[in-house]
């Protein structure tokens, strides 16, 4: 592994960026390579005119190597500010079990100022969360209410019990499939296990 910091941190950007950028990477570096041996070989053959053009284009490839590599660059750090910023809402959310959007996101900056400057993506990852939330609660609601349910309907198959369940309790009509799903886990139904 390198030394230099900086070339760590490039190959850890490179292999943690997606396949089309790291594919639009090589290009640059390609006709860097290319035209630095045009520019020795216009050099021995002693031609002003070649080197000059050859120079530019040299100078312009090398711009956008570095361009191309800070793209990349700033796309691993976006990605990497959004997971932690996921990571850390996720954690404030848990502990303060407050359903107000507006007021998490509020708690949240003055807890954490050096986010202040990114409140809309915090607004919006926090109602993300909270819908992730609210899902989970229902499946483990359902998944409750269901065990009790399967335990009185013994002999039934499991299209019935997804029926019957669906007709006892009509909110939860929307999620069938995990209704169904959740039932054949606890019947054992070798199928979908």
């Amino acid at each position: 592994m390198p030394r230099s910091g900086r070339l760590r941190s490039f190959i850890r950007d490179c292999n943690e960026s997606p396949k089309a950028k790291r594919l639009s990477f090589i290009p640059p570096y390609l006709i860097l390579i290319l035209e630095s041996i045009l520019i020795i070989h216009a050099v021995f053959v002693n031609e002003p005119f070649v080197i000059f053009i050859t120079s530019v284009l040299l100078v312009i490839s090398i711009i956008e190597a570095i361009l191309v590599s800070r793209e990349m660059r700033e796309d691993y750090q976006r990605r990497n500010f959004d997971r932690i910023l996921t990571i850390r809402l996720d954690d404030f959310i848990t502990r303060r079990r407050q359903p107000n959007v507006k007021n998490i996101v509020t708690d949240f900056i003055e807890r954490y100022p050096e986010y202040s400057a990114n409140r809309n993506e915090i607004y919006h990852t926090t109602c993300q969360i909270l819908e992730t939330h609210k899902e989970e609660a229902i499946e483990k609601e359902i998944a409750a209410k269901l065990k009790l349910f399967i335990k009185r309907k013994k002999k039934a198959n499991v299209n019935d019990i997804v029926e019957a369940f669906v007709k006892k309790h009509p909110k939860y009509k929307r999620y069938r499939i995990e209704i169904y799903e959740k039932t054949c886990q606890l019947m054992g139904d070798p199928q979908k296990k």
